[in-house]
């Protein structure tokens, strides 16, 4: 883990460049989708944020954005932008998050819990601080899905780089493991993207005593 986390502080400087780059139409289908679910009420969580690119996008449409990374650099890039009033930035470890039980109505994920060595802990380090029957929107790439030269390509790059990934999911296996760590899916759709990008919606599940 730690070193992901000098990948991405030396990362932090193209990350933007990179997303746009390769994902800007899939991040923009991304906003449409997550406007259709967040209301102007809602306390947001956006964990992983990177250099905030996400929480930028979807802060008009709620209360609250705390948005979290545990890459210094990366916070520090995201500080730089204009945010709105109702943004904070913050370093956070996904695995073990800061925020008080039952604390957001929603949590966004996106494009991290492939590359955690834990996935399981950050889901229930995200399952503590959601309220029941809360949000998650977990939007990640299928590394494991529709392969061919330019995935192979692409893979075969970001790992000379010192990018790791630890679970390459099928949108069905990734389905299956939000599901099997407490959530109920809901909508499921897989964009166009440098790698695929499975959109995925899921609802809290009270656990039974």
């Amino acid at each position: 883990m730690r070193n992901n986390k000098k990948f991405w502080n030396r990362y932090s400087r193209l990350y933007d460049f990179e997303i746009n780059r390769f994902s800007k139409g899939a991040y923009e289908e991304m906003y449409q989708l997550m406007s259709e679910v967040l209301r102007a009420d809602m306390r947001v969580l956006e964990v992983a944020t990177g250099t905030g690119l996400i929480t930028l996008g979807i802060a008009k449409f709620v209360r609250q954005v705390e948005a979290t990374d545990f890459s210094p650099k990366m916070i520090e890039t995201a500080k730089k932008k204009n945010a709105p009033s109702n943004v904070e930035f913050s370093i956070e470890d996904a695995a073990a998050l800061s925020f008080a039980n039952d604390s957001f109505d929603a949590v966004i994920i996106s494009n991290a819990l492939h590359i955690m060595p834990d996935p399981e802990a950050t889901l229930a380090s995200i399952r503590r601080v959601l309220k029941p029957d809360g949000l998650l929107i977990a939007p990640t790439f299928a590394h494991g899905h529709l392969k061919n030269s330019t995935w192979n390509l692409n893979a075969r790059i970001l790992k000379l780089i010192g990018f790791e990934t630890y679970s390459k999911w099928t949108p069905e296996e990734y389905t299956g493991f939000i599901e099997k760590n407490g959530f109920s899916v809901g909508r499921r759709k897989v964009l166009r993207a440098a790698f695929p990008l499975v959109y995925l919606e899921a609802t809290k599940v009270s656990q039974s005593l």
